[in-house]
């Protein structure tokens, strides 16, 4: 399954899922697409088809290796990857050394087994107001669910992960 990040930071209020998947049919990707955050209405951790998280591993763009598999994400470690895989937009940069993205920040609005903390999501994602809060990632750490909180008028990266395997 295919992490990848949007084309462009976006503040706490978002329409991340019509955006991963918008941008992964631009990219010319056939698979459905789904942000890396909790919502109101489900868990990070729960994102992924049940049948899809034990066996796939989670690349990046290229195909090289992030995690094992989804689960591993949520395993408690607070989603551990190796930053010198990098992780690409839908349009092929690198996040971690293009200027678009001057915060090496991600939003993900969730504790470190992928729960989402309805405190700290920027209002079900809905407000990029600066006296509301998001849980959110720095990716120096190497963690994808790193548990930092910030003012939800930050312009942060956000990931898309392919969400159910097409063969």
């Amino acid at each position: 399954l295919h992490l990848v990040a949007l084309n462009f930071p976006l503040s706490g209020d978002m329409r991340a899922d019509f955006q991963c998947f918008r941008q992964a049919q631009l990219a010319g990707l056939t698979s459905t697409y789904r942000a890396f955050l909790s919502s109101h209405l489900q868990d990070l951790a729960t994102v992924v088809r049940k049948t899809d998280r034990h066996h796939l591993p989670i690349v990046n763009l290229q195909g090289e290796t992030l995690f094992s598999n989804w689960d591993s994400i949520f395993d408690g470690n607070g989603g551990q990857f190796n930053i010198h895989v990098p992780i690409y937009s839908f349009d092929q940069r690198n996040v971690m050394t293009d200027s678009s993205w001057p915060q090496k920040v991600i939003w993900h609005g969730s504790t470190a087994n992928g729960i989402r903390l309805v405190s700290n999501y920027c209002e079900a994602w809905h407000t990029a107001d600066v006296g509301a809060m998001g849980q959110a990632s720095p990716l120096n750490t190497g963690k994808l669910l790193d548990q930092k909180v910030y003012s939800c008028n930050n312009q942060f990266i956000v990931l898309c992960i392919e969400n159910s395997f097409v063969s």
